[in-house]
């Protein structure tokens, strides 16, 4: 799927379930929890912080979908073709980084 397939999918999901859009401040809200629960899944398989019980359940890939899905809401409701914008995004960083990454002595290997 690519990612203007996902915009007109979401779209065509929510007017035939959703009702409609919950409105934008309402889906940044939303997505600010959703990006926290991201983040409270990685915390604790990849950082220092134990699972509780009932974190045992939740699945990493679901919750970057639930992003994915809340931030396509978002493009829609805004009018960003989300593949221009990321087209243009990887260009910047192209643009921007080329040699950054690269010259970075933090990121040579310790070999």
């Amino acid at each position: 799927m690519t990612i203007e397939e996902a915009q007109v999918q979401v779209d065509e999901w929510i007017k035939k379930y959703g009702v409609r859009y919950f409105n934008e401040l309402t889906n940044m809200a939303i997505l600010t929890e959703e990006v926290g629960e991201v983040a409270r899944i990685v915390a604790r398989k990849y950082g220092e912080q134990s699972f509780k019980e009932s974190d045992k359940d939740k699945d990493l890939a679901d919750e970057m979908a639930d992003v994915l899905w809340v931030l396509i809401c978002l493009a829609n409701q805004t009018g960003v073709n989300l593949t221009e914008a990321f087209e243009k995004n990887i260009q910047k960083k192209t643009n921007r980084d080329s040699n950054r990454h690269l010259n970075n002595q933090k990121l040579k290997s310790n070999e």
